[in-house]
């Protein structure tokens, strides 16, 4: 089963506080988001595995450690996820990023893939799937099986506040895909709303409604 990792960092908690608040304008909210993204980053690629290399310091000759060249993809799930992205090429520049776009159908409310766009070698990396809402889980799973469909074999998820329903959807989905987290709210409700939670992300990262 997957694992799950609730980040408690006492960073990532005070600026979850902010984004949580519902005075906090969108100029503000895109930055904490920005920011929150870029420490949990530091937190997920804690196992990126390391060669030794040796190099030449001002004083002397040494061994010291690099990445030992794993190829990461960051794919945002259209539009909010969009939010996290540059957070996280920050620490990890080099990093491809794809896109999955998906809405739910009216109807069915099951959530419909409308674009994809993945690097060429998906089969060769490890990937990021990145959201800030894990509400019921649809999309988070639709946007995983999107990835696996097109041969990614690794792939992590890595969002700001889950539902446990969606937390528990995703797991028996996909036990395979360890899920980041930086807050684990109470419950979803009769909207599938995250409670406490902090609204619609997409809303507040771009100023619509």
């Amino acid at each position: 089963m997957a694992k799950v990792y609730v980040f408690d960092h006492p960073l990532i908690q005070h600026k979850l506080t902010y984004i949580r608040k519902a005075d906090t304008g969108t100029k503000e909210f895109r930055e904490l988001v920005d920011e929150v993204a870029t420490l949990m980053a530091f937190e997920i690629t804690r196992d990126m595995p390391l060669e030794e290399i040796e190099i030449e310091t001002p004083v002397d000759k040494t061994k010291s450690k690099v990445l030992s060249g794993k190829k990461i993809g960051l794919v945002p799930i259209l539009r909010a996820g969009i939010g996290m992205v540059d957070g996280v090429l920050k620490l990890i520049p080099a990093a491809k990023v794809g896109h999955v776009g998906l809405y739910r159908d009216p109807e069915t409310l099951q959530p419909v893939e409308y674009y994809a766009k993945l690097p060429s070698d998906v089969k060769e990396r490890d990937f990021i799937v990145v959201d800030p809402m894990l509400a019921t889980g649809g999309s988070a799973i639709a946007a995983i099986d999107s990835l696996k469909t097109r041969g990614a074999k690794h792939i992590k998820f890595m969002c700001l506040v889950a539902a446990p329903e969606g937390v528990k959807a995703l797991q028996e989905a996909h036990p395979d895909v360890d899920i980041f987290i930086a807050a684990l709210d109470e419950k979803l409700n009769e909207h599938g709303y995250i409670v406490p939670g902090l609204g619609d992300a997409g809303d507040r990262l771009f100023g619509t409604k």
